[in-house]
């Protein structure tokens, strides 16, 4: 049987809706910087079938886009388990994620202690597009150096 990896890296998103997408961009320079470190999967699966991919882990890292209108685009906003608490819809994918934890939580399913999430704020996430806009390209270092610091931290 295949050990799993510390850390599961779930990226969320959509690849052809632009920035929608800016979650992949990360989760892939992350899994060549981090190969032996962590599990990459990347969906655009919601809700409930988010379950399958966090039950059993330690710890997971979910990496998404966010359109609050409450911020300028390239913005980094990050969560924990303890804001889902008081999180009525943090992102398009991420909507169902204080459902999902509570089902779980009265299921006793084994889900991560260690749940992080962390965003860009992007503009418009359903224009489609497959490249992303100059401001998530100016913004992904920052996204992507605030995985590192969770990854980092983890271990």
């Amino acid at each position: 049987m295949e050990k799993r990896k510390k850390i599961l890296v779930l990226a969320l998103g959509n690849d052809i809706l632009g920035d929608d997408g800016v979650g992949f961009h990360a989760a892939r320079a992350l899994a060549a910087e981090f190969p032996d470190k962590i599990e990459v999967i990347e969906t655009s699966e919601a809700g409930l079938a988010l379950l399958d991919h966090l039950e059993g882990r330690d710890h997971a890292l979910i990496l998404d886009a966010v359109a609050t209108g409450k911020c300028a685009p390239g913005a980094i906003l990050c969560w924990d388990r303890d804001d889902f608490r008081r999180l009525v819809s943090p992102a398009q994918h991420a909507a169902g994620l204080p459902h999902i934890l509570e089902l779980a939580e009265r299921l006793e399913m084994r889900f991560p202690r260690g749940l992080r999430v962390v965003c860009m704020e992007v503009g418009d996430p359903t224009v489609f597009r497959e490249t992303l806009t100059e401001e998530a390209k100016k913004a992904l270092p920052a996204f992507i150096a605030e995985a590192r610091r969770i990854i980092n931290s983890v271990t």
